[in-house]
């Protein structure tokens, strides 16, 4: 884990960055005790982080074609990336340079903005129910359900005894997409507050960022104790064995993004997926095209 002490970090070098990153199940989670800047069991420096990401590409593709040639024999296996986190901490990034490892034909990415009229008058849970990858993808949310725990609850949006009901729902959901083949990897940007500050700065600073700038981040960071809760709450009742939640320090860009394409890696690797066999005679095919 990514603790200040760095203790956990150096006993656990050898261990898969999915172990060294999970937020573990049933104990009380506080942000501040992990370190927003810190690289746990990642590559020693820039320079080595941002060249073990390119390293990760070629196996990345081969993976996801093997998971894509898959499902056109039937395998429902799929693959869906939840990245949640304060504003600055990369959701933007990581698509940009995660999922640009990808072929992005078998990509679904959905960015969840604040809900439409018509997704207001649905359950909280059917917008996402409707961006969901289909076999063989790999699906993106930039922000997702957990929008409703979170905002949810800093903004009081809804009623607390309804708020509360709500993680029982996702953990049934995400349950639900497990057993349906869906390998959810559910990923909070941890960002530190002198962090994010720097981050708005370089927009306000540089007039070809301001299109990115939001006014309404200013009021959002007056909020920073309450929304360092509704995501500690989020994490602590919604880290289940069918969907763990991994806790990526995000202060340092290359290593929020070679961390998530290792994590995307060892899940990939994981499923182990293989190219299905032809359904035909593959030495008779040949003998009518050469005599063609």
């Amino acid at each position: 884990m990514a603790k200040k002490d760095g203790d956990r970090q150096r006993k656990r070098q050898d261990a898969s960055l999915r172990g060294l990153l999970r937020v573990p199940g049933g104990e009380r989670v506080d942000l501040a005790a992990y370190d927003a800047a810190a690289t746990p069991g990642g590559p020693a420096g820039k320079a080595a982080g941002l060249a073990a990401t390119a390293a990760l590409a070629p196996r990345l593709a081969d993976l996801q074609e093997r998971l894509y040639a898959a499902s056109t024999a039937g395998d429902r296996r799929r693959v869906l990336l939840v990245l949640q986190g304060m504003d600055t901490s990369g959701k933007g990034g990581t698509v940009k340079h995660v999922i640009g490892l990808f072929n992005p034909s078998g990509c679904r990415i959905r960015a969840f903005k604040a809900p439409t009229p018509e997704e207001r008058s649905h359950p909280f849970l059917w917008r996402i129910m409707k961006a969901l990858p289909g076999p063989g993808e790999i699906g993106i949310f930039d922000r997702s359900h957990y929008e409703d725990v979170l905002i949810a609850r800093v903004r009081e949006l809804v009623p607390r005894s309804q708020l509360d009901r709500r993680y029982d729902e996702i953990n049934r959901f995400e349950a639900s997409l497990a057993d349906d083949g869906v390998t959810v990897v559910k990923v909070f940007l941890h960002i530190s507050y002198e962090e994010q500050r720097s981050r708005l700065l370089e927009r306000l600073d540089n007039p070809e960022k301001h299109w990115k700038f939001n006014t309404g981040d200013i009021e959002e960071r007056r909020m920073w104790p309450a929304y360092q809760k509704a995501y500690a709450l989020a994490l602590e009742r919604c880290t289940t064995d069918a969907a763990p939640w991994y806790l990526v320090p995000a202060d340092r860009k290359w290593y929020r993004n070679w961390a998530i394409s290792t994590l995307l890696l060892e899940h990939l690797e994981a499923l182990g997926p293989t190219y299905p066999p032809g359904d035909f005679d593959v030495e008779e095919s040949r003998r009518l095209l050469l005599a063609t």
